[in-house]
């Protein structure tokens, strides 16, 4: 059960759009995030956040302004804006801060066709024009921007990660 895990952990609850930021049974923090439009699911090509227990297995953009652009993980050399956004509006935006979580449970979030690293889930950071609370990405866990660089700053890499339909 997460809610005993010993150290530093993260529990995110699908039910109600809330990701809880745990050392052991205390709570440090707990945000609002918004998780895959298409509800759970770890087939690649769901388009669904996959559940079971994760880690962070890397974390991309220490440093970078607010609302840096990512694609493919890497900064385009763009920051968000709403002029941006008008010239790319079919766009995912992966912004600020990328934390890429791997599946540690195989056959459920690990490995063939439900590997959480190779299907490229993160938790990071989203324009201020999306919503928070309600589900509505691509399969990742959006952030707002402070709070994901609030966040990264706080957990290292091996940090678990479980992703839950109610806490």
């Amino acid at each position: 059960m997460p809610d005993s895990e010993p150290g530093l952990h993260l529990v995110v609850d699908l039910s109600t759009q809330r990701m809880t930021l745990r050392e052991g049974g205390e709570v440090l923090k707990v945000y609002s995030v918004s998780t895959a439009a298409n509800g759970p699911g770890e087939q690649q090509g769901s388009e669904g956040t996959p559940r079971g227990r994760h880690v962070i297995r890397a974390k991309i953009g220490s440093g970078k302004p607010s609302g840096t652009v990512f694609v493919g993980r890497r900064p385009t050399g763009e920051v968000w804006s709403p002029q941006l956004a008008r010239r790319h509006p079919s766009r995912d935006w992966i912004l600020t801060r990328i934390l890429w979580l791997s599946g540690t449970e195989v056959g459920q979030n690990r490995l063939g066709s439900v590997d959480s690293m190779r299907r490229y889930i993160y938790i990071h950071g989203t324009p201020e024009t999306e919503p928070m609370g309600v589900p509505a990405s691509h399969g990742c866990i959006r952030m707002r921007n402070r709070d994901v660089i609030d966040l990264f700053d706080q957990v290292p890499t091996g940090t678990p990660v479980h992703i839950l339909e109610a806490t």
